[in-house]
């Protein structure tokens, strides 16, 4: 039951902490943790900066796409 609900909150938990975790090669838990115990700290900001990085992840092609290069002028 308790691996079922694990599950469920990672899949579904934007992939922040699992995006991290790849791009700096250590254990997801770790990286969970560290967000949980920088609430503590910094008294809910992180909150905040993981809400605009899950935004930053669901669209990072339309951020990067504008500056892509494209064959012409009316290619979007």
């Amino acid at each position: 039951m308790i691996d079922h609900i694990k599950t469920f909150c990672e899949r579904y938990a934007f992939g922040v902490c699992e995006w991290w975790a790849h791009k700096l090669n250590i254990k997801t838990e770790q990286v969970r943790l560290s967000f949980i115990y920088l609430s503590f700290v910094t008294v809910g900001l992180n909150v905040v900066a993981y809400l605009v990085m899950a935004f930053v992840l669901q669209h990072k092609e339309r951020i990067k796409r504008p500056f892509a290069k494209r064959s012409t002028v009316w290619e979007w």
